[in-house]
């Protein structure tokens, strides 16, 4: 409920409003994105049935790459479009903007560049250190 989202954020019903359609309009375009994608690996799928008379290694090799690399693109986008996801559902929860791993609040500037971020710079960093 917008009630109850902005009372612990401090931001006004139109704020979070705008902020709603700002994900999902980018929730929408990954989607559109992701469903063209699959168009074009089934199409590269149906080329590379029909035309494997004649391959030798290289052109075997090409189409792996290929493959691989729509299949990597569909990934990709369905990784970026379950951020965005998760963002709106954050949003609803009222826990938009704060940081997942100290609570705090994410900066303004962050969140602009990265609409779905879900941890402040600090505890991001911290993240990518223990990876490493």
């Amino acid at each position: 409920m917008l009630v109850h989202d902005t009372v612990g954020t401090g931001r006004t019903e139109a704020e979070t409003g705008k902020i709603r359609q700002s994900l999902q309009s980018r929730y929408d375009e990954l989607s559109a994105e992701y469903e063209q994608a699959v168009l074009q690996s089934q199409v590269l799928r149906l080329v590379e049935v029909g035309d494997t008379a004649g391959d030798d290694q290289a052109d075997s090799g090409t189409k792996t790459a290929e493959r691989d690399t729509a299949q990597s693109l569909l990934r990709t986008i369905l990784d970026r479009r379950a951020q965005y996801e998760h963002a709106l559902a954050r949003l609803e929860e009222g826990t938009y903007g704060f940081c997942e791993g100290c609570t705090a609040p994410i900066p303004v500037e962050r969140l602009e560049i990265f609409p779905s971020a879900t941890t402040c710079v600090t505890c991001k960093q911290t993240r990518e250190r223990r990876a490493a």
